[in-house]
């Protein structure tokens, strides 16, 4: 979708226009002729004009798509050029399929292949390829002569996408211009060509990535395994030397059973956790994060804390899902490589820092990689509420998203996937789309986290309407300050790349701390001197500024000193 379009979601029950839409008819609910005159502002994609004739909307109305389907005519952005992004997609395709129309009214569809990169783009509006040798039926050349329509059809089977390419095509031959043909030409490549085929692109869209099978060649599944041959073979040179890992990890109260390991992604993995007896768990709230032990790469014992990302309702299991982090401290790694079926683990009980409002407001649910573990969870517990919700899932890639396959199945329209090497999300279409009053989640890397935070603050959304879960505290931009401990009586310095609590902790001070991303609350300590950046969202402004107090795990200080009461 383009970064422009204004549209209705088909998601939500309201058949009001968006905010945004809203304020360009001067706060109309309807769209008056004349604004549908005005082309700079407003018009319908390319791809609507060509496909959307009267029997097609006909048939929309008939099955109840009509409305939603009515936002591809109220676009900024035509798509009738090609995209960089697009464009990289077309060079890693080595077939696609095109229709053509005979002169009898009959549409013939054919396979076109060769390798990667045959389908070349020209420039922005024109694309090419050698046409080789095949049956010397000629179905396809003969139709383009006396009909130019084509339209295309390229897949990318396991990544589950698709791209449609509407065009006028024209047939290209050396004898008239053979620099042309030489550009389409493949070097290495012994096919003989017989002509080329050139595109003038007239319409480009993404088409919905449901029901396709990922299919995967030889060499794409060699590399899908070659990451877990290697993890193999260091596995089985790291076991020679590390000590035994005892069968009880962890100090806290709540015993768990590793019952359960499933590879969700090529860097996450799920774990299954039950009690060791069979008995209930916990009941939790959709949110809630599990404290596990690991031992990092020093040696020493520590714990991780994951969101559990299995239905809330459950009390027979908790399952939590690992991003593998190599350049960690190790807590990742070890989960990775050291965690076993039938493994005890003593566990926290889970804490919740980001729960779900109990009122009927719309949520709409943002993640950004693995911060779909709590966001999963949410949805459940909103669909099982028959609550309004929709859910935004963005990922590098849909073969890197965990629980993809699933989320599909269990939400379908209530969910909108985002793989960035193809569509990035649109934070400014989806928060001004969102209905009235609705609250925002998200979880997801910092940039999302600013990102939200940003689009708030320009669409004049409250604070008190969005909800955060960070994966970890970012010091980007930090400077060196220095913070005097005025009951220790010790002053440290803290880097650019770490946090206060990190340095305190460093000169022997122990402070209280839970989460260390600035969402319980439990590292907060009073500021007696300085003026300090709050990052936090946890606590209220009242106790930022009357009551002075901070989150030393991810606040800094605007001043290059703080005295803090510890």
């Amino acid at each position: 979708m383009s970064p422009g379009r204004i549209s209705t979601s088909p998601s939500w029950p309201s058949r009001r226009l968006p905010k945004a839409l809203q304020e360009w008819l001067g706060g109309q609910d309807k769209i008056p002729a004349t604004k549908l005159l005005e082309p700079t502002k407003i018009m319908p994609r390319a791809f609507a004009s060509i496909a959307f004739t009267d029997s097609v909307k006909a048939a929309q109305r008939r099955y109840g798509s009509r409305e939603s389907n009515r936002g591809f005519e109220l676009a900024r952005d035509k798509h009738n050029e090609l995209t960089e992004g697009d464009a990289q997609f077309i060079a890693a395709r080595d077939s696609f399929y095109q229709a053509t129309v005979s002169e009898t009214g009959w549409p013939y569809v054919q396979h076109r292949g060769g390798p990667a990169g045959f389908l070349q783009v020209l420039d922005c509006r024109t694309i090419g390829y050698a046409d080789f040798s095949g049956n010397r039926q000629y179905l396809s050349v003969g139709n383009l002569s006396a009909d130019s329509r084509i339209a295309l059809i390229l897949m990318d089977y396991p990544n589950q996408s698709r791209l449609k390419i509407w065009g006028r095509a024209r047939i290209v031959h050396e004898a008239d211009e053979p620099e042309l043909i030489a550009r389409l030409e493949l070097p290495g490549y012994e096919a003989r060509v017989e002509r080329g085929i050139v595109i003038d692109v007239e319409a480009v869209e993404w088409n919905c990535p449901q029901h396709i099978t990922p299919r995967y060649t030889e060499e794409e599944f060699g590399e899908i395994i070659a990451p877990l041959l290697e993890e193999n073979s260091r596995l089985r040179d790291q076991d020679r030397q590390m000590p035994v890992i005892p069968p009880i990890l962890g100090e806290g109260p709540l015993a768990l059973v590793i019952s359960g390991v499933r590879q969700l992604a090529p860097r996450v993995r799920a774990y299954e956790l039950r009690h060791p007896e069979g008995e209930m768990i916990p009941a939790i709230e959709a949110g809630a994060y599990l404290s596990v032990p690991v031992l990092l790469h020093d040696g020493s014992a520590s714990v991780r804390h994951y969101s559990i990302s299995s239905n809330p309702a459950r009390r027979d299991a908790y399952e939590i899902a690992v991003l593998l982090q190599a350049d960690g401290a190790g807590g990742s790694q070890f989960i990775h490589d050291r965690y076993e079926l039938g493994q005890i683990l003593h566990c926290a009980v889970p804490h919740n820092n980001f729960s779900l409002h109990a009122d009927e407001r719309p949520a709409v649910l943002i993640a950004g990689g693995i911060g779909i573990t709590p966001i999963k969870a949410m949805a459940l517990a909103l669909k099982a509420q028959d609550r309004r919700f929709f859910v935004h899932y963005a990922g590098r890639s849909r073969r890197d998203m965990a629980y993809l396959d699933r989320l599909q199945r269990q939400f379908g329209d209530q969910l909108r996937v985002y793989a960035t090497d193809q569509q990035p999300m649109e934070l400014a279409r989806i928060m001004s789309a969102a209905p009235a009053e609705s609250m925002f989640y998200v979880c997801g890397p910092q940039r999302l986290v600013d990102g939200v935070l940003r689009m708030a603050g320009e669409l004049d959304i409250s604070t008190d309407r969005i909800r955060i879960e960070r994966f970890s505290a970012s010091f980007d931009n930090a400077q060196t300050i220095e913070i005097e401990l005025k009951r220790s009586g010790k002053t440290v310095q803290v880097s650019p790349t770490e946090s206060i609590l990190s340095a305190v902790e460093a000169a022997g001070i122990l402070v209280p701390a839970e989460c260390r991303v600035g969402q319980c609350g439990s590292c907060a300590v009073k500021v007696l001197d300085g003026s300090p950046q709050h990052c936090d969202v946890v606590l209220s402004d009242h106790e930022h500024i009357e009551d002075q107090l901070m989150c030393i795990c991810v606040s800094r200080a605007s001043s290059s000193k703080l005295v803090l009461d510890i």
